[in-house]
Parts: structure tokens; sequence; C-alpha cells
């Protein structure tokens, strides 16, 4: 099979499209032929191995798994003895550990979700990771009809499934964005978007009741002259520095939290394949509907994490198989 394979550290030029084994299938899992996939950062963070953290989980000095991806969807090609919740010919999606970008990935039956024939491929491989994050952001971050709720970085992959799931939930919405974006948060739901290249939004009046931080561009005590008394800042930002990643904020945020009224809170988002189920719904209902940019061939992955990285895309880049 064709895959996107990587044998070292580094930007997409380490990236190869290349033929690879075709994955085994034990006895609980299914072989998804794939359709779809959508690029994540920690997808960048695993092929760069950054923060260098990281590399306790990716590999040390090389990548541990060497063929890229996490977020898939698909048609079953085989299922292992054990497997009872899907058959051959059932299309599903759902999450995998970084080997996704190939043709075909082996996947455990927990990990995925049945696809409903209303939703595409390339719509489905949004929803874990990027739109899965945004839901639990939102939860632990108490969302509730009428609160007011702002989102740092409204037009990434996550941000345009908070601003849209905060909606539904019936949240008065704030989106930051740039300029190049504010008619898209806008179009997206969002009852206000500040451009942060016009205005600082930890300088305004507004207090919220949830601050849903995507970039971390802010210190923690910026953000939480905006929130309510009793208001909840959400961390879920790769950002900081090259060794330790986004560690840093997110213990401060624990260290601090018990001496303040606010909650602060970050976010370490796992895979619940009900959550999937939920949100594939919700767009089948037309409720949430996927933002994605563009999509790629497989084989272009390497230009595809290029425009990535270069342009921050509105919402999700897609690779279709």
């Amino acid at each position: 099979m064709k895959a996107i394979v990587y044998e070292k550290y580094g930007s997409a030029d380490v990236l190869r499209y290349t033929d690879a084994d075709k994955p085994a299938v034990g006895d609980d899992e299914v072989l998804v032929r794939v359709s779809a996939a959508s690029i994540n950062h920690g997808d960048l963070f695993a092929m760069r191995g950054s923060p260098r953290l990281g590399r306790l989980a990716f590999g040390i000095g090389r990548p541990r798994q060497n063929v890229l991806g996490r977020a898939v969807a698909g048609t079953v090609d085989a299922a292992g003895r054990d497997v009872t919740r899907f058959k051959v010919g059932d299309e599903v999606f759902g999450e995998v550990n970084q080997r996704g970008f190939a043709e075909y990935v082996a996947a455990k039956q927990t990990l995925l979700a049945a696809k409903p024939a209303e939703v595409t491929f390339e719509q489905a491989a949004t929803l874990p990771v990027a739109a899965e994050t945004a839901l639990k952001a939102l939860r632990l971050g108490a969302v509730a009809p009428g609160g007011k709720v702002l989102v740092n970085g409204a037009s990434g992959g996550v941000g345009t499934f908070a601003v849209q799931l905060a909606k539904t939930l019936g949240a008065q919405v704030t989106g930051v964005c740039s300029t190049r974006n504010v008619d898209l948060v806008r179009s997206i739901g969002a009852d206000h978007v500040i451009d942060y290249t016009r205005e600082d939004v930890t300088r305004g009046k507004v207090l919220f009741d949830a601050v849903i931080d995507l970039v971390g561009n802010h210190r923690l005590s910026a953000f939480r002259r905006v929130l309510t008394p009793k208001g909840v800042y959400v961390s879920s930002s790769g950002s900081g520095g090259p060794v330790l990643g986004p560690i840093p904020r997110l213990v401060a945020a624990t260290l601090v939290s018990p001496f303040v009224s606010q909650r602060l809170r970050g976010l370490f988002a796992t895979l619940d394949v009900e959550d999937l189920a939920h949100l594939a719904a919700l767009v089948v209902a037309g409720r949430i509907t996927p933002v994605i940019e563009r999509t790629y061939p497989l084989c272009e992955t390497p230009d595809a994490i290029r425009s990535l990285e270069a342009e921050h895309a509105r919402g999700k880049i897609v690779l279709t198989v």
C-alpha cells in the first residue's frame, strides 16, 4: 500500500509518499480502507518531534511509528475474529495512533464510530481530534445557555467547531481571529468577532463565563482579567517552548486555580466514540458543519502540511486517498 512515511524528525521535507507494509489485523481490530484523513497539529508535533518532551511518546531518537496521521474515515475491509461492532463494508471514522495517512490502517473496534450515510468521508475525517477537542473544552468550561464564551483561535480546526458547538449549547459566542478570517467566524455563528490585529481582547471590558484558549498567545493573568469571578479558563494549546511546550502553562493553571475563585483548567482530550457519534449526528441535523479549507490527495501531504504551517488554515485541511 501507499503511505506517508518518515524516519527522522524534521520539517515536511522528511515525509515520503512511498510503499509500506499493509497492516496486519488483530483479533479485536478492523482493517479500514482509508478514504479521507484530516491533518491535526498533533501530526505536526509528531513529525517534528517537538516539543522534545513529546518524544517520550513519539520516540526518543527517531519516530517509533513511521506512518503519520491520526484522524481517518473509510470502509471496513477486514475484521478480526473478536470484532462484533462492525462488519466488512461498514463505513467508519475515528482516531488511530499516527498510522492514518495511508491507504489502509488497522484500528481497534473501540476507537471507531459508524459513519452516517449523510456525512461525507471528508467531513467525518474532521471530527476525531478537532471536533472532539472542541466538545470536551466546552464541557470543561461548563458552557451553558445564555453564558458568554470567548473562543481564542476561532478560525482554526478546533476553533470553528468550538464556535458552532457553543451556539448549539445556547451560548453567546465571541470569536478571536485574524483580519482575513473575520467573515468566516461570523458566518459560522459567532455573535461577536474580534480581530486580534486591531484589538487586544484581554484589555476589553466584557467579562466571559468561559474562555476557550486554543492559541496560548496571552499570559494566564491576562485572560483572568476578562473572566467573571466564577468563570472558567480552558487551555488547549500546543504553543510554548521547544522543550516543554504547553506544560508550563498547564502547570501554572493547576497551581493557581485552588487559590482563586475562577477555575483554571488544562484540557487533555481522550477519545470517546459516543462523542464521535454525537458529533456526526449534529452534522446530519445541520447543527454544525465542518469547515474544510482545502483537500489534497494523499501524495501531496507534504505540501498540505507546508500550507497549514505557513497560512494557519481556516478550519481543516483534508487528505483524500
